[in-house]
C-alpha cells in the first residue's frame, strides 16, 4: 500500500522467553537491605504514633524499632554474605531457614531488651522515662522482622539448583 511503511520484525524478548529456572535472581546487595530494613519500620511505627497519637512511639520508631532493625539485617546479612553456595543454609527450605534466623535474632534481642529494661533505669536521667521499658518489646520485634525478611531475601537472591526428576 502506498504511504505505509512496512514494519521490522522485533526480535523476541528475552525477559519472556526465558524459563524461569535459568533466570538469574537479583543480587543480594547488604546496603540497599539496610535502608529497607531502617525505613520501612520507621515509617509504618511513625504513622502509627501519628494516627494513635503516641509521641513516645514516634520517637522509638526512629530510634529503638527502626535501629534495632537495621542493626539486625546489617549483621545477618554479613554473615549471610560469608556462606558458600554450599551452606546448610543455602541449601534448607526457605521457610524454615527464615524462621529458625528470625527467632534466634528475637531470643537474643528478648535477652538484650530486658537487661537493658532492667539497668537503665537505674541511671538517674532514665529513671522515669519510658523508654527503656519499651525495649522489651521494640527490639525483639525488630530483631524478629528484620531477620526473617533479611534471610528470605538472601536466599531469594540465590541461583536455583535444578532438581534432578
Amino acid at each position: 500500500m502506498p504511504g505505509r511503511t512496512q514494519q521490522r520484525p522485533t526480535a523476541p524478548d528475552t525477559a519472556t522467553t526465558t524459563a524461569p529456572d535459568t533466570a538469574t535472581p537479583p543480587r543480594f546487595v547488604l546496603w540497599r537491605e539496610v535502608l529497607v530494613a531502617y525505613a520501612a519500620p520507621a515509617v509504618m511505627a511513625t504513622a502509627g504514633g501519628f494516627a494513635t497519637g503516641q509521641s513516645e512511639l514516634r520517637i522509638a520508631a526512629l530510634t529503638t524499632i527502626a535501629g534495632t532493625s537495621a542493626l539486625v539485617a546489617t549483621l545477618v546479612g554479613l554473615r549471610h554474605r560469608r556462606r558458600s553456595a554450599d551452606s546448610w543454609a543455602a541449601r534448607g527450605p526457605v521457610p524454615l531457614l527464615a524462621l529458625a534466623f528470625g527467632l534466634g535474632c528475637a531470643a537474643l534481642a528478648l535477652a538484650v531488651g530486658l537487661a537493658a529494661a532492667e539497668l537503665l533505669p537505674r541511671i538517674p536521667a532514665l529513671a522515669d522515662s519510658p523508654w527503656p521499658g519499651r525495649l522489651r518489646i521494640d527490639l525483639p520485634l525488630s530483631a524478629a522482622i528484620a531477620a526473617t525478611m533479611t534471610t528470605w531475601r538472601w536466599r531469594a537472591s540465590l541461583p536455583r539448583r535444578r532438581r534432578a526428576h
